[in-house]
C-alpha cells in the first residue's frame, strides 16, 4: 500500500484548478490551494498553516541553490527580451525582405520565419512581426485572421520546443522539483529534450503553416474570411471590432532600426553559450544543470551588452531609457517567478500528502499505462482552456503527472510531452488567453473572428495529437511525430482537393 492521505489529497490541486478556472488568476490559485492543503495538516489552525506556508514552503523554495539559480536565469532572459522587442531589429529584418515577398504563399511563408526568427519571445512574435506584415498581407488580399492564426501559431508553440529561453527554463524546473522529490537522477534538461518528439500539437502546429500556405488551402471560417479578402478586398466583416496596436512603444514594438540589432545578440548569444558547454564536455559528456544554467546567464547577459552598445550606436534610445528597458522587462518575470515557486511548493505538498500515490493507486489496474499520456493531454487542455494559461497548467499537471507516469508504468517522455501539449492546445483554443489576444491585436483584427477561424485547425491538430499519444504510449517511439505530421498533410491534402482555391489566389 502506497503512503497517501486517501481522497483527502485531492483536495489542494482540485481547488487549484476550480479557482483557476473560476477567477483566471494562476498565482492567487496555487497560493489558496497550497494554502488549504496546510489547513487541512494543520488540523484547521489558520495561524499554524499561515506560518507554515511561509516557513516551510515558500522561503526552502526560494533558498535552494537549484531554485535560485533558475530564477537569476529567468531575470536575465526577461531583460534580454525586453531590450530586442524595443531594438527595432526585428521590424528591420523584416522590411529588408518585403520586396521579395509578391505572392500569398510567400507573404505566409514569411510570417512564419519570421515568427521562428522571434523564437525567443513568444509575447513579442505578435507585436513585432504583426505590425511589419499586416500592409502585405492585404496587399496580396491575405485576410488579417490568417496573418492572427500564424502569429498565434509561432508564438507558444515555438517558445515551447526551445530549450534555453524562458519557457524551457521554467519547465525544466518544474520537472528537476518532481525529479528529486522521486529520488531520481535523470537530468531535467535531458528529459525536456527528448519529450520534444512528443510535443505532438505544437509541431503539428508550427508545420501546418507552410503546408497550409503551399497547398492553398483553407476551411472553415477561415476559407470565408479569405474569399471576404479575396473577392472584396474588404479586411473586417461589418460586425468585426478589430483590436489596434495604438502605441506601438508601450506594447513592445520599436521603430525601424537595423537587422544587426537582431541577428548579432543572438549570434553573440549562441556562440558565448556553446563556447562554455564545449569546455565542460558538450556534447560527448552530459553537463551538468548547475553548469548549464551558469552559462545561459552568462549567454545572456553578455547578448544583452552587445545589444545595449548597438541600440546606443544606432541612437535607438538613451542609455537611461535602454537601462529602464532592461530593468522593465526583468520585472515582467516576477509574476513567472511567482508561479514557479508556488508550484514548487504546491508540488512539495502534493508529495507529502501522497496525492500522486493516491491517482496511482485508483487507477493501477484499471487503466492501462499506454492510455494515461491521452488522459493527461485531454487534462491539461481542458484546464489550459478553461484558465487561459499554459504556464498554469504546467504548474499543476506535470507535479501529478511524472509521479504517475512512473507509478503506473506509463512512459515518462510521453506524459511530459502531453502535458506540454494539452497546455499549448487549450490555450490555443482559448479566447480568454493572452497570447491569443496578442495575436489579434498583432494582426489588427477582431479577437473573436480570430478565435473562430483558428478553431478548426487547432482542432484538427489537436484530434491528431490525441491519437498520436495512445500511438506514443504503446510504442514509445519518437518517429510517431513523423507519423503525426504525415496524418496532418494527408487531412489538409484532403481540404484542399474538396474546397479548391483559384489559382490567382495562391
Amino acid at each position: 500500500m502506497m503512503e497517501h492521505m486517501g481522497i483527502v489529497s485531492l483536495v489542494p490541486p482540485l481547488l487549484a484548478i476550480v479557482l483557476a478556472v473560476a477567477f483566471r488568476n494562476v498565482i492567487l490559485s496555487l497560493f489558496l490551494g497550497l494554502f488549504a492543503g496546510l489547513l487541512i495538516l494543520s488540523g484547521g489552525n489558520p495561524i499554524s498553516a499561515t506560518t507554515s506556508t511561509i516557513r516551510d514552503y515558500l522561503s526552502p523554495q526560494l533558498t535552494d541553490s537549484y531554485n535560485a539559480a533558475v530564477i537569476v536565469l529567468l531575470f536575465f532572459i526577461g531583460g534580454f527580451v525586453a531590450l530586442v522587442e524595443h531594438s527595432g531589429g526585428g521590424a528591420a529584418l523584416a522590411s529588408r525582405t518585403i520586396k521579395y515577398i509578391n505572392t500569398r504563399a510567400k507573404t505566409q511563408i514569411s510570417a512564419w520565419a519570421g515568427g521562428l526568427l522571434i523564437f525567443f519571445s513568444d509575447m513579442g512574435t505578435p507585436l513585432i512581426v504583426g505590425p511589419v506584415f499586416e500592409k502585405l498581407f492585404d496587399k496580396v488580399r491575405v485576410s488579417r485572421e490568417k496573418l492572427a492564426w500564424i502569429l498565434d501559431s509561432t508564438s507558444s508553440p515555438v517558445a515551447i520546443l526551445i530549450p534555453f529561453i524562458g519557457w524551457g527554463i521554467y519547465v525544466m524546473g518544474l520537472i528537476r522539483e518532481e525529479l528529486d522529490r522521486l529520488g531520481n537522477n535523470l537530468s531535467e534538461f535531458d528529459v525536456f529534450v527528448q519529450a520534444i518528439p512528443f510535443q505532438f500539437y505544437a509541431i503539428l502546429t508550427v508545420v501546418s503553416i507552410p503546408v497550409v500556405a503551399l497547398l492553398g488551402v483553407d476551411f472553415g471560417a477561415m476559407a470565408k474570411a479569405d474569399r471576404r479578402v479575396r473577392e472584396t478586398g474588404e479586411l473586417y466583416w461589418a460586425t468585426s471590432r478589430p483590436l489596434r496596436n495604438i502605441d506601438r512603444h508601450a506594447d513592445g514594438a520599436a521603430p525601424e532600426s537595423h537587422p544587426m540589432l537582431i541577428w548579432l545578440p543572438l549570434l553573440v548569444l549562441f556562440v558565448t553559450l556553446f563556447s562554455l558547454l564545449v569546455a565542460k564536455g558538450f556534447p560527448v559528456e552530459p553537463v551538468p544543470g548547475s553548469e548549464f544554467r551558469v552559462a545561459l546567464s552568462t549567454a545572456y547577459l553578455f547578448a544583452a551588452v552587445v545589444l545595449v552598445g548597438l541600440m546606443l550606436v544606432h541612437r535607438v534610445q538613451s542609455f537611461n531609457d535602454i537601462f529602464n528597458t532592461y530593468m522593465g522587462g526583468m520585472r515582467k518575470m516576477v509574476g513567472v517567478v511567482m508561479i514557479l515557486v508556488l508550484a514548487w511548493a504546491l508540488g512539495s505538498l502534493l508529495s507529502e500528502m501522497g496525492t500522486a500515490n493516491y491517482i496511482v493507486e485508483v487507477l493501477k489496474g484499471n487503466v492501462p499505462g499506454y492510455i494515461v499520456p491521452a488522459i493527461i493531454f485531454l487534462s491539461a487542455a481542458g484546464m489550459s482552456f478553461a484558465t487561459g494559461s499554459s504556464w498554469g497548467t504546467f504548474a499543476i499537471m506535470l507535479p501529478l503527472a511524472i509521479p504517475m507516469a512512473f507509478g503506473l508504468d506509463a512512459p515518462l517522455l510521453v506524459c511530459v510531452g502531453a502535458v506540454l501539449s494539452g497546455g499549448i492546445f487549450g490555450d490555443h483554443c482559448s479566447p480568454i488567453s493572452d497570447s491569443t489576444i496578442l495575436a489579434s491585436t498583432g494582426a489588427g483584427c477582431d479577437h473573436i473572428d480570430h478565435v473562430r477561424t483558428q478553431l478548426p485547425y487547432a482542432l484538427t491538430n489537436g484530434s491528431i495529437a490525441l491519437g498520436s499519444f495512445v500511438v506514443a504510449g504503446i510504442t514509445q517511439s519518437a518517429w510517431t511525430v513523423v507519423l503525426s505530421a504525415l496524418c496532418m498533410m494527408a487531412v489538409f491534402a484532403a481540404a484542399a482537393r474538396f474546397t479548391p482555391v483559384p489559382a490567382t489566389a495562391r
